[in-house]
């Protein structure tokens, strides 16, 4: 099998999307049928990243599309979320609704709270299939030999309980924007995940709860979690089936058509950050339990 190191690109490379209110046409039409084929609210940076290829990002979804809409997916997304919590568990992370009440926090507040990081771990396992997948396929791997699924009936995301509100640099005060910069620094990023806005909807909170994370950030407990979702991962995908027949040659021919050496590498870096973005929010998320 095609090992896939988690490690970040040797030169960071400059991250440019398309994002959902600039998609015109057929971009915008993919856009919508990504969203409800994965049942998710929002378009993930990585996939919007991945817009700014045209022809990879085509070949890309309309390869993976009836994949997406398997029972297969699902499964495996239900799988990548189970090894992580369990690996979560271990770190311990501290109960943080006691503080919060003190704070002046009311039970409904506290689940408005709980529901974010749900509706964003339903998401992102899926999207970490995605770029997993894109990743495993450009550099040499191929998906299972299976061209048959079944497709998943009725819903398997969470009920909306709240809006997704992002939070950006130019909304938040000086304190929550200097714990953004924190956040960066401390994951080795040059942007900021949707995660992270979304959570600091509530910046008291939000403070509260990078406040326990932010040092763990990369210590050895944290990096062995972060290695047990990008294994499990990465194994997923190896056996995943291949409904669309998209094969590794066929994506990196849609990649030189693009022709930027960007591309890769980009892909290396959204696939490096999953593992530790979904190891936080499943701190996040064991925080609140």
């Amino acid at each position: 099998m095609i090992m896939l190191p988690r490690r970040l690109p040797r030169l960071l490379p400059t991250v440019r999307y398309v994002p959902e209110y600039r998609a015109e046409g057929a971009l915008k039409d993919a856009y919508e049928d990504m969203k409800q084929v994965l049942q998710v609210p929002w378009m993930g940076v990585v996939t919007m990243a991945y817009a700014n290829f045209p022809h990879f990002f085509d070949v890309f979804w309309s390869g993976l599309r009836e994949l997406c809409g398997s029972a297969d997916f699902v499964a495996a997304a239900n799988e990548l979320r189970g090894s992580i919590e369990i690996a979560v568990a271990r770190l311990e992370p501290p109960p943080i609704a006691a503080r919060l009440v003190e704070l002046g926090y009311s039970d409904r507040e506290l689940d408005d709270i709980r529901a974010v990081p749900e509706m964003l771990s339903h998401g992102n396992y899926l999207y970490t299939l995605l770029t997993t997948a894109a990743r495993f396929l450009l550099e040499g791997g191929e998906l299972g030999p299976t061209s048959s699924v079944m497709q998943f009936e009725g819903r398997h995301a969470p009920p909306p309980r709240v809006p997704l509100v992002l939070m950006e640099a130019h909304h938040v005060d000086a304190a929550t924007r200097a714990l953004f910069d924190d956040v960066k620094f401390r994951l080795g990023l040059p942007f900021l995940n949707t995660d992270y806005r979304a959570l600091a909807r509530w910046p008291s909170y939000f403070a509260l709860a990078w406040g326990d994370l932010g040092p763990r950030v990369g210590d050895v407990d944290h990096e062995a979690v972060c290695a047990v979702y990008q294994a499990k991962a990465v194994e997923l995908v190896a056996n995943l089936p291949n409904p669309g027949g998209l094969t590794g040659a066929a994506l990196r021919a849609a990649a030189e058509r693009d022709g930027s050496p960007d591309l890769l590498p980009v892909i290396q870096l959204f696939q490096h950050l999953h593992a530790g973005l979904m190891t936080n929010v499943a701190y996040f998320r064991h925080q609140l339990l």
